[in-house]
């Protein structure tokens, strides 16, 4: 049985200023290196086979700080990047807006409707999410790999794994940064263990 450990990057400048990122990049803050930090010691008994990573530089760092000084590989996927949105990469949501309203409407209320003609479109992300998923289990039969990628890779993950349509793309919950969601694969079964649990994040704001 093949147990996938799937987490987003940790918060970054640009998530707190409220700028769309995409194929763009932007470093942890300290709050997202914490957050991941705390991720590592939260699987550090978790005996990984593989983590597998966006190439992404937050994704990369992120994978980094939870594996710590483990001696685990990390393959970087590039079919684990986030959504391209061309122009609107480094953005704020109100700088979209006044872009296209219309289409920033699509995005986050019907996904079935958003078209980028600069990046791709959710069917392009699902496309790449069918085939990464498919070599992943193809790779490792048995174990526990962990997956560090973006909140619009992992909301398909789960529209996948559960056979949402994707007008309910966005329904909860919500992929906040290092959240864990923990999904068994057994003879083409997928059972959630674990949804976007923050578990380790909200631990330490009580100490």
């Amino acid at each position: 049985m093949l147990t996938l450990y799937i987490t987003r990057h940790g918060e970054t400048v640009w998530n707190a200023e409220n700028r769309m990122q995409g194929r763009l990049d932007s470093s942890l803050t300290d709050k997202g290196k914490l957050h991941a930090q705390l991720l590592g010691r939260r699987l550090e008994n978790t005996e990984f086979t593989a983590v597998i990573t966006s190439p992404s530089g937050r994704t990369v760092q992120t994978a980094e700080l939870i594996k710590g000084d483990r001696q685990i590989p990390i393959v970087k996927d590039s079919r684990l990047m986030e959504i391209h949105l061309g122009s609107w990469e480094g953005r704020t949501h109100e700088e979209i807006k006044e872009m296209n309203a219309y289409q920033f409407d699509c995005f986050w209320n019907k996904p079935n409707l958003y078209q980028n003609s600069e990046g791709e479109s959710f069917q392009d992300v699902l496309d790449r999410v069918l085939a990464v998923l498919k070599d992943i289990e193809q790779t490792y039969s048995s174990g526990n790999v962990l997956i560090v990628t973006h909140a619009v890779v992992i909301k398909t993950m789960y529209m996948v794994m559960k056979q949402l349509p994707i007008e309910e793309f966005w329904s909860p919950p919500i992929i906040h940064g290092t959240s864990l969601t923990i999904v068994e694969l057994n003879d083409g079964k997928k059972r959630f263990l674990l949804e976007a649990d923050l578990s380790h994040v909200k631990q330490e704001a009580h100490l």
